[in-house]
């Protein structure tokens, strides 16, 4: 059985940038990736440097797995289910058991979205989530908010900084009084109810169908229904240290977790949820597994 020097769980943009560092290293590399994690979701990343027009995830992931490949780097197209630390780390998938003598958990998490026809066409064009990459792309266009209770609020309130009407589709809890008049005070409507449908060109949003029969134009629209889902599985299994909500605890420095060999970054980690630090993680980690390695060969 090939005895891996690094296994690394997720091949999106976190873990395919820790592939390219450690496959430069010329270490024997596996990356076990599913290609079902958010940036394959995502069709316009806007605020990197060098694409000036966006990048979709597809592109990057494409770009990167290439790139992977060129240094050596295996992928297996196989969904890890469990991880037991033995002599080193044996990582089940369905079908399959691979052995690394560390890992690095790239796992990130997955979106809490209604299903709403043709909403996934949008995202990244018309449709966002994070107001700090593409809260700009607001500017100048009727925006909507589609969320539930204070997570949605809280989103309305943050975009309200770009000076723009916000228009709150409300699909959960009632908010408090309080709430409701801070919403009012920064020029924010609110709408209590589902969206049904919505319309769309091109990964453009037009408008949205109430199930209440209401129909609300808007050209950019945002998510916040919360409850997202953290693909921490893997780590719990092994220990590792977490927070209240599920994210992975790591040293700042190294991000390495409190179980030695096991590192862990992205999504997974609690950050920003930006696909530059992402990029920065993947990096950061390879360069000290690598510094692992190098003194266990030595």
């Amino acid at each position: 059985m090939m005895l891996y020097d690094c296994i690394i769980v997720g091949g999106g943009i976190a873990g395919l940038q820790a592939a390219i560092q450690l496959g430069r290293y010329r270490y024997k590399i596996l990356v076990l990736d599913t290609s079902e994690g958010r940036s394959t979701l995502c069709k316009g990343y806007h605020n990197l440097l060098g694409w000036p027009q966006g990048v979709s995830g597809e592109t990057l992931r494409k770009l990167g797995r290439k790139q992977a490949l060129s240094y050596g780097v295996a992928f297996e197209e196989e969904k890890a289910v469990s991880v037991v630390k033995k002599q080193f780390f044996e990582v089940q998938t369905e079908q399959n058991t691979f052995v690394g003598k560390t890992l690095l958990l790239a796992t990130g998490l997955r979106d809490h979205f209604p299903p709403i026809s043709s909403l996934k066409d949008c995202l990244g064009k018309s449709i966002y989530v994070c107001p700090d990459c593409d809260g700009y792309e607001i500017m100048g266009k009727k925006t909507a908010v589609l969320g539930a209770g204070k997570a949605g609020a809280s989103l309305s309130l943050e975009l309200a900084y770009f000076d723009q009407p916000i228009i709150y589709i409300n699909h959960g809890e009632e908010l408090d009084l309080e709430m409701q008049k801070t919403l009012h005070e920064h020029n924010i409507s609110i709408r209590s109810g589902s969206v049904a449908s919505i319309k769309e060109e091109n990964g453009i949003i037009k408008s949205a169908l109430l199930k209440s029969g209401e129909k609300i134009e808007m050209e950019r629209a945002f998510l916040a229904f919360g409850g997202n889902k953290i693909h921490n599985e893997l780590a719990l299994m092994l220990g590792v240290e977490h927070e209240k909500k599920g994210h992975v605890i790591v040293n700042p420095r190294t991000k390495e977790t409190n179980i030695e060999n096991v590192w862990a970054i992205g999504d997974l980690v609690a950050h920003s949820q930006q696909v530059a630090i992402a990029l920065g993680d993947g990096v950061q980690a390879a360069i000290w597994i690598h510094k692992r390695l190098k003194k266990q060969n030595s």
